[in-house]
């Protein structure tokens, strides 16, 4: 994702939401000091992942456990966003790439990320203005990662686009050439979310459809 592209869009959330960017800027600095040279992933690894495949983005909405025994699992690479990699990993299924903030998860979902990053899963961990506790905490216990932000990128901190880890995954897919891209797990239209989780919901939706993915 182009930056320049982005930051309007971005500028725009941020007015949405009455957030400061400079919380985002500072988190991403945080996540940057905690990079190593032995636990930062590369990004060749995610375009091997994810180029010209096809990939099932799962979101974590109640319904993902249904819509998934419905599919076979095996025909897709998986990017799941945070929670839905319990779910994932809850039925055998280990996804190849991971988004997460670790935010909002119970304990036990990070565990279950954390352990699927053991098993092989490459994980995008995000920092934003609200997580820098749970950056704290978790991060160090990942063996390796790549960092992304939603402000400006810089050195081995990423921004390929994306707001909630949902709209993250399909933005990951598809900067990463996968071949085709299908939602599993996404419900935008949830009525039983707060306000703010009403807001995200509007927000990726929006931001799905810009990458292209219709009819959702």
């Amino acid at each position: 994702m182009d930056f320049a592209a982005w930051e309007p869009i971005y500028e725009r959330i941020l007015d949405d939401f009455g957030f400061d960017r400079t919380g985002d800027e500072k988190a991403a600095r945080f996540l940057s000091q905690m990079l190593t040279d032995s636990n930062t992933a590369s990004l060749s690894e995610l375009e091997a992942a994810i180029s010209k495949k096809p990939v099932l983005v799962c979101g974590n909405a109640p319904r993902l456990r249904t819509e998934l025994s419905e599919l076979d699992l095996s025909s897709f690479v998986i990017i799941a966003a945070d929670g839905a990699a319990a779910v994932l990993t809850d039925l055998g299924r280990v996804p190849e790439v991971i988004c997460t903030d670790l935010d909002g998860n119970s304990e036990a979902d990070i565990e279950k990320e954390i352990l699927a990053c053991e098993k092989g899963a490459l994980v995008l961990i995000h920092a934003h203005g609200d997580n820098m506790d749970k950056l704290e905490k978790y991060v160090p216990r990942f063996k390796r990662f790549i960092a992304t932000t939603q402000a400006e990128p810089f050195d081995k901190v990423y921004n390929f686009g994306g707001f909630s880890d949902g709209d993250r995954c399909v933005f990951v897919a598809k900067e990463f050439g996968a071949g085709s891209v299908r939602l599993a797990g996404f419900d935008f239209e949830d009525p039983g979310v707060n306000p703010i989780k009403k807001m995200k919901l509007k927000w990726a939706k929006e931001l799905i459809e810009m990458c292209g993915i219709c009819g959702i």
